[in-house]
C-alpha cells in the first residue's frame, strides 16, 4: 500500500495527487454535464455535484489503493 511519494523532491500523501485529478476530471464531467443540460433532472444540482465528486475521488482512491 503506498502510503506517500516523491513529487518534483518532496515527500506528498499519495491521496494529493489523486485528489488534485479527481477534481480535474470532475469539472470536465461537470461541464460536459452542464452542456448537455442535465441539470433539469436533477433535484438538488448542489448536492448532487458534492456527491458525485465523493463517487469521483473515491473511484481513483480505491484504484490507487485497491
Amino acid at each position: 500500500m503506498p502510503v506517500e511519494m516523491v513529487f518534483f523532491g518532496a515527500l506528498v500523501p499519495t491521496l494529493l495527487p489523486v485528489l488534485a485529478f479527481s477534481i480535474l476530471l470532475f469539472l470536465l464531467l461537470d461541464k460536459w454535464s452542464s452542456r448537455w443540460n442535465l441539470e433539469r433532472w436533477i433535484w438538488h444540482p448542489a448536492l448532487f455535484r458534492l456527491s458525485f465528486f465523493v463517487i469521483v475521488f473515491t473511484a481513483l482512491a480505491l484504484g490507487v489503493y485497491g
